[in-house]
């Protein structure tokens, strides 16, 4: 018996990705952050819509709309250049960098040694140096006028790890000349496509798998993962498959699998507590982190070999930056600071931190890592409250295994904090109210399923007892 085509989650879909379009083609945070924010507003919207539309569609048609919504989607992010983040900018130089048998860990981009690489594009000079987002280098030539680059930072080394090193490699290395930042987006796109299939696969077999759709349809994964290309969507890609494959019980897998994505973008590091969810035995611990530590000592040697500077790279400067080493530096630890004193700020985290992760290890499911590696996750954004967009990513994808949405206004608040934040001139306090927005609706959510579950357990007992006089027992 054929089952009527779903109409409305269609048209929903439909209308998501025409806005993502429009979005993404005519707005730019640098000249108009607030009509941005009011086109991301509506896309999230629409969004909620079509996931909630979802949630009467047969599974199994839900999940040939989830994968073909998501190419869709996804190449809504194809149609412009990079409108919120120049990163990829650096993601190019350092594959060009390693074609040209250079370590990207020795020089930093404006240094002299690596000026023979230079071009027009990532290096302009002259009156092309006027647009946005040019910051000045030396110019080691002869052509008169200033002299400028795209990448941000570049007097510092590069910070990425080397399985992301690897893509920018590899990408450079298949990319035809002259195609600049679209390769990457490509890739990007193909990588959250590919995310997509792995969260049907696996909650084919434990969850719902239209929760899929809180990833593939996610209005983050077009701006973040597609249109700026960020890195985050392979080290997600590897996460996922690791988380996947300890459900399975091939932690060995699932272990190399979590480690090839902490050498991708470090974050990822948050979900070891998750897969590590309710086990008691120290070899079946050990079965998933030596893996994992051995992926990650394999992919850093051949670049210790060939570098004479750190690997490491900028990561010390960009902690100390970003403000994670004092919290009265920047907006980090917000929603903690509007209790505390600063200086209780980074203690109180830690302790926190310490107790959520030792409650996942203690009480986890094994068979749900994502349960905790979600919680892990998702308290240390609310603790932290980073003010980049694109590192959500990863919680987006966790919240589409685990099902609970409303870790989903976390990825909001972070847009806020990163975009919604320059329209205001105060914009510390734009992204304090973001978060403490996201932490309310988490709070609501617990408190909701907590309810509801009560519910549940009432009715469950009311059953069994009627039942039971029925049938004379009790």
């Amino acid at each position: 018996m054929l089952r009527p085509f779903p109409l409305l989650p269609a048209a929903l879909l439909a209308a998501l990705t025409a806005a993502l379009a429009h979005t993404i083609r005519h707005h730019d945070y640098r000249t108009d952050p607030g009509r941005l924010s009011v086109w991301y507003a509506v896309c999230w919207l629409l969004f909620a819509a079509a996931a909630w539309s979802l949630r009467k569609v047969p599974a199994r048609q839900a999940a040939a709309l989830i994968l073909a919504g998501s190419a869709a989607v996804a190449a809504t992010g194809l149609v412009a250049q990079p409108r919120t983040s120049t990163d990829a900018y650096r993601y190019a130089w350092d594959g060009r960098v390693q074609a040209a048998g250079i370590s990207p860990y020795d020089h930093a981009p404006a240094d002299r040694e690596l000026a023979r690489l230079r071009d027009d594009w990532l290096f302009p000079h002259g009156a092309a140096c006027q647009g946005p987002d040019r910051a000045p280098v030396p110019s080691y030539s002869t052509v008169p006028g200033p002299h400028c680059t795209r990448l941000n930072r570049p007097r510092v080394h590069t910070i990425y790890p080397p399985v992301a090193e690897a893509y920018f490699y590899g990408v450079h290395a298949l990319s035809p000349p002259g195609a600049r930042l679209k390769p990457f987006q490509v890739g990007g796109a193909l990588l959250s496509v590919a995310v997509t299939a792995v969260l049907l696969a696996t909650l084919r077999r434990r969850g719902d798998p239209r929760t899929a759709a809180y990833w593939a349809w996610c209005p983050a994964v077009p701006v973040e993962a597609v249109n700026n290309a960020h890195a985050d969507v392979l080290g997600v890609l590897l996460a996922v498959a690791g988380l996947a494959a300890v459900a399975r019980t091939l932690r060995p897998a699932g272990g190399a699998a979590l480690g090839a994505a902490i050498a991708a973008k470090l974050l990822p590091a948050v979900v070891l507590p998750g897969a590590l969810a309710g086990v008691r035995r120290t070899r079946d611990a050990a079965a998933v982190l030596l893996p994992a530590a051995a992926v990650v000592a394999v992919t850093y040697l051949p670049y210790v070999l060939v570098s004479k500077g750190s690997v490491l790279g900028y990561l010390g400067g960009y902690v100390e930056e970003e403000g994670y080493g004092e919290a009265s530096a920047g907006n980090r630890y917000a929603l903690l600071r509007l209790l505390l004193p600063d200086a209780w700020a980074v203690p109180v985290v830690a302790a926190v931190m310490l107790a959520v992760c030792v409650r996942v290890l203690w009480r986890g499911d094994p068979e749900r890592p994502w349960t905790g590696a979600l919680l892990v996750t998702g308290t240390a954004f609310l603790l932290l409250t980073p003010g980049y967009s694109w590192y959500a990513l990863l919680l987006v994808a966790l919240v589409a295994l685990d099902g609970r949405w409303e870790w989903l206004g976390v990825a909001v608040a972070g847009a806020a904090s990163y975009v919604t934040a320059l329209a205001f001139t105060d914009r510390a306090s734009v992204g304090t109210l973001a978060y403490a927005g996201a932490a309310g609706a988490v709070a609501a959510g617990w408190g909701l399923r907590r309810v509801r579950g009560r519910g549940l357990g009432r009715t469950s007992a009311s059953s069994g007892a009627r039942d039971r006089a029925r049938v004379g027992v009790g």
